[in-house]
């Protein structure tokens, strides 16, 4: 078993995580708010993810997978390449909505009220196609973090 697998799963967990835990309780919290709350919560959201921390789980677990991907191609590691390599597609699939849907609506809802657009039509823009991409976001990260943590199990039984 590799530390860098390890540290991949833990990297994709907490992104995994994270998107849950909008999934689950931040978005259906302020699907309960008012129009500027909502708005006003989710600019600064969207300012404070833009961190650090945030980077270093978020893009640091697709080069983790990557590498323990190639780490793991030879010896008895090798029964577990399959299972990285899925999650790497998973990851990469989040990736890809984060990018090409989340965040640009994420500027778009920046923009918007940066403009001075009414607050319901720039909520009604944005908030039920960001929480339905948000949730397959979810599925995509979880999915990765599942097939690393079999690749953990695979791989740990490879050495005995």
């Amino acid at each position: 078993m590799s530390l860098t697998l390890v540290a991949a799963t833990i990297a994709t967990g907490l992104v995994a995580g994270l998107f849950y835990a909008f999934s689950i309780a931040v978005m259906p919290g302020l699907g309960r708010a008012d129009d500027h709350s909502f708005v006003g919560t989710m600019r600064g959201i969207n300012v404070a993810i833009l961190n650090g921390w945030f980077m270093l789980a978020f893009l640091g677990a697709p080069v983790l997978i990557a590498v323990s991907g190639v780490l793991h191609l030879r010896g008895a590691g090798r029964p577990a390449v399959p299972w990285i390599v899925a999650a790497l597609v998973c990851y990469l699939v989040m990736l890809a909505v984060t990018f090409v849907v989340n965040v640009p609506m994420n500027d778009a809802l920046e923009a918007a009220a940066k403009a001075g657009t009414d607050l319901a039509a720039v909520r009604g823009n944005f908030e039920e196609r960001w929480v339905r991409w948000n949730l397959a976001r979810t599925v995509f990260s979880t999915a990765a973090l599942g097939f690393l943590a079999w690749a953990l199990v695979v791989g740990s039984q490879t050495l005995k």
